[in-house]
């Protein structure tokens, strides 16, 4: 067990003022022999205090706020350990300008992939996932983990307005590093999604191949394409090193000799699709550990001072306010 607020412990003395009070209310006599001993009232007077004195320790300890601890629980699945890697450039921030008969195509391209990683997220139960977004350089959101809330947090941030670069090499390092903290699970993917590329550097690509392939990371990326930029697709051949960055890139990253498969989305529904397709081929059985938090003492011990307040404010009734002889 361990104290939240363990310096709350101090105020523990406060529990023996019920000691050292005395009670103001009473009768006067003439003669005390006239009035009879009543042990009875004595006793319920003393259990009175210590009853407060109880009320008293209770709120005290609920305040240093006691957890019992964690445990950890293994559990199988179908899923995968994955980490989206979300551009954050401004471009980011412009609609589609794709197929209008989608029906969607006005939507702004970082709230269509908002949207559509959260449903992704929310029908993926067993995933552990992690979050980094990039404009010049990688931006941690959320290590892997199976925290829902942290990671629909980590998705807001990365998908809101960034700035007018793209530094895809420093988001992809990043997320392959999340995967040094957590034990794997049996899968392992990184999901690349950005509406445009850059160039890397011999030593970036170099840290890129050693780190996917070493760690057994499936590569997964996502192109939001403008109607006028070159389709990776496309039956056109440039040479080694020329031609668009795009093309480029996913050259690179063929050459690493892992699983690695590009999309291409210029709408909504395309990206819906892409999304789709990764989630069909990410349901491999999966061991993971999920910690499970101890115990909160404190609801316990505010449920114990109620009730013994409670059980006070009914005897307090049923005291006799003066004694009469007959």
């Amino acid at each position: 067990m361990s104290l939240l607020n363990p310096w709350a412990l101090l105020l523990l003395p406060l529990a023996l003022v019920p000691f050292w009070l005395k009670s103001l209310q009473g009768q006067r006599y003439s003669w005390l022999e006239m009035v009879p001993e009543d042990s009875f009232s004595d006793n319920i007077v003393l259990l009175l205090k210590v009853v407060t004195a109880v009320i008293i320790a209770s709120l005290v300890l609920a305040l240093a706020a006691p957890q019992g601890s964690d445990n950890i629980v293994n559990r199988v699945g179908k899923g995968a350990q994955t980490v989206m890697v979300i551009d954050r450039s401004v471009s980011m921030d412009h609609p589609f300008a794709g197929d209008a008969t989608s029906g969607r195509a006005g939507e702004i391209k970082s709230g269509a992939a908002r949207r559509l990683i959260t449903q992704f997220i929310d029908s993926r139960h067993d995933d552990m996932m992690g979050v980094v977004a990039f404009t010049n350089s990688a931006l941690y959101g959320v290590k892997i983990t199976a925290n829902r809330d942290a990671i629909h947090a980590a998705i807001n941030a990365a998908t809101s307005a960034g700035i007018n670069q793209t530094n895809i090499g420093a988001g992809i390092t990043q997320a392959a590093s999340l995967f040094d903290s957590i034990q794997s699970s049996g899968s392992r993917a990184i999901i690349l999604l950005s509406d445009g590329a850059g160039k890397l550097s011999p030593r970036v690509k170099a840290r890129i191949r050693e780190e996917l392939k070493d760690k057994d990371i499936k590569l997964y990326w996502i192109v939001l394409r403008e109607p006028d930029d070159v389709s990776i697709f496309g039956d056109r051949v440039f040479e080694e090193d020329r031609g668009p960055a795009a093309i480029q890139l996913d050259r690179f990253f063929k050459s690493l000799n892992i699983t690695y498969k590009a999309y291409e989305a210029d709408n909504p529904v395309a990206l819906q699709m892409a999304i789709q397709d990764i989630d069909s081929r990410e349901k491999n059985t999966i061991q993971y550990a999920i910690t499970v938090p101890g115990r909160d003492y404190a609801r316990d011990l505010i449920v114990v001072a109620l009730v013994l307040s409670l059980g006070m404010f009914v005897i307090k009734n049923f005291r006799v306010k003066a004694w009469e002889s007959a």
